[in-house]
């Protein structure tokens, strides 16, 4: 039977929306800033999706919210947290992850997952915004550069300027204290990703991390994240193809979408049969 299952990860910082058939096969996707109104920006990116593909809501037969704005999502048939759908979503993208490592715009996590593909532990950053893409994004712009400047400019670092800053704060004042010496714009934020990959380090060790590793996140669009992760972990990395790196959470709830869907649908032919 043709089916369609939707998950819908709204983020603090980015809202995404995934449509799957019954063959888990991406049918559409919506990307957009969270901003303030979760509950109408959730509304907007599944409104978005089921409209590309030319359907209504009633013709989605089960949707899974996830994220912080989870439960803001008034039409959803099930919730479940980011640290399970990210999970459900990289397994099915790289079976045999066993760590996680998911870096988003407010936040920093780490899971490590058993055979099964369930949670065994998780750790959050516990070091304000320095531990997160929002840091990435403020060096950028007091540097006067926009977000999508990063990765060029990324690409022209010599050699990292140290950011040692446990705090936002703190780091961002070794940023304006590194500018006013003269040092490249592009070697500071290459210094700010060394010092979120120290911190990223902390936490896969917190979980005792072991391969197969995958990295996700918004961050992992900025290619020498992945590559610096690598080189200090001195292990293998996968990282999902393009865009994908953002979608993992909400592909997961797509995924975990159609498994309730059968799980349901075994429950109602039973009774049927009873």
């Amino acid at each position: 039977m043709s089916t369609i299952t939707a998950g819908i990860d709204v983020g603090s910082t980015y809202t995404k929306t995934i449509l799957l058939d019954e063959n888990q096969k991406v049918l559409a996707k919506d990307l957009r800033h969270t901003g303030f109104k979760l509950k109408q920006v959730a509304r907007e990116s599944f409104d978005a999706c089921i409209a590309s593909i030319g359907k209504k809501e009633s013709d989605i037969d089960y949707i899974v919210a996830t994220g912080t704005g989870r439960h803001l999502v008034d039409f959803k048939d099930l919730a479940v947290t980011d640290i399970t759908a990210t999970a459900r979503g990289t397994t099915h993208l790289f079976p045999k992850t066993l760590t996680v490592l998911d870096i988003g715009g407010q936040t920093m996590k780490s899971s490590r997952l058993d055979e099964n593909k369930k949670v065994l532990s998780f750790r959050l950053n516990d070091k304000c915004a320095a531990g997160t893409g929002a840091f990435l994004e403020k060096t950028a712009k007091y540097m006067g550069f926009q977000t999508e400047e990063i990765s060029p400019l990324l690409s022209t670092s010599k050699e990292p300027v140290p950011i040692s800053g446990v705090c936002a704060v703190f780091a961002e004042s070794e940023v304006i204290n590194h500018l006013s010496l003269g040092a490249p714009p592009s070697d500071i934020m290459q210094g700010a990703i060394e010092s979120l990959v120290s911190r990223a380090l902390q936490l896969i060790k917190r979980v005792k991390g072991e391969p197969e590793f995958t990295l996700v996140g918004g961050i992992m669009r900025f290619t020498t994240m992945a590559d610096s992760i690598h080189k200090q972990l001195e292990k293998d990395v996968n990282v999902p193809p393009e865009d994908m790196v953002q979608f993992m959470a909400c592909l997961g709830a797509a995924i975990l979408a159609g498994i309730r869907l059968e799980k349901v649908g075994r429950t109602t032919e039973a009774v049927a049969q009873a």
